[in-house]
């Protein structure tokens, strides 16, 4: 430890741990010195001026109420957006409840991402051997992606096919071009969402969801994909009847 003199007192400069440590410790020392309390001077963090130790601990405690609040909004604000979304798949799901088979089932999955979902953008790629009766994209052409099983094109997604999970973000330019065409360049992000096997293992690769948006933030890879995941789950069923 090192000494210096302050006022013509010598005093030891003692380590800031200690210190802390020992009013941990003892947490009565204001009590039997209360006229600590008035000679302290603490600088304002946001005003730079000087302010007693009481005055410091209450604008602390201000602070810590101030994110706890902050907390507590972004809660409710997370929770209000879960019961919209999950009301949205709600709707989704009895669309394709009164469906009666994959054609219809087709046209209402198409309607609903557009008028429930506001997905302007958005593309159902189906892998299919020649002569596979189970797709039929009447009434949903501009939304079904209808692509031999065997097509290059596919070999891009092996990744996204392999982790079964949705993808959120940035996609490759030649992905955004193959799945959006002429509005390709308008995307400013992507879900990618796989759907489960259709077919035995091997046939053919799994198709996929693809919505665009122009918006760069709207898909991110940060973003939950549980509700994603529940609609891939939906559509590979109602798709697969005859």
């Amino acid at each position: 430890m090192t000494s210096k003199s302050a006022q013509g007192l010598s005093t030891e400069t003692i380590d800031e741990q200690a210190i802390g440590q020992y009013l941990q410790q003892h947490p009565d020392l204001f009590d039997r010195h209360p006229q600590l309390l008035t000679r302290l001077r603490l600088v304002h963090p946001r005003t730079g001026t000087t302010v007693s130790l009481i005055e410091r601990q209450v604008e602390v405690l201000r602070e810590k109420q101030a994110a706890s609040e902050q907390k507590l909004a972004d809660f409710v604000r997370v929770a209000r957006a879960n019961d919209v979304l999950a009301d949205k798949i709600h709707r989704f799901t009895r669309r394709l409840l009164r469906t009666a088979d994959s054609a219809q089932a087709l046209v209402q999955i198409e309607a609903s991402l557009r008028e429930d979902f506001d997905a302007e953008h958005a593309v159902l790629v189906l892998p299919v051997v020649a002569g596979d009766p189970r797709v039929t994209t009447d009434g949903a052409s501009r939304f079904v992606r209808a692509v031999s099983g065997d097509d290059p094109i596919l070999k891009s997604f092996e990744s996204l096919f392999g982790s079964g999970r949705p993808r959120c973000g940035q996609v490759r330019d030649s992905q955004r071009d193959f799945l959006f065409g002429n509005d390709s360049a308008a995307i400013g992000s992507v879900a990618l969402i796989p759907l489960p096997a259709l077919v035995p293992p091997g046939t053919v690769p799994p198709g996929l969801l693809a919505i665009g948006s122009v918006e760069r933030d709207r898909f991110h890879p940060g973003m939950s994909t549980e509700f994603l995941s529940r609609m891939a789950e939906l559509i590979a069923d109602s798709i697969s009847r005859p």
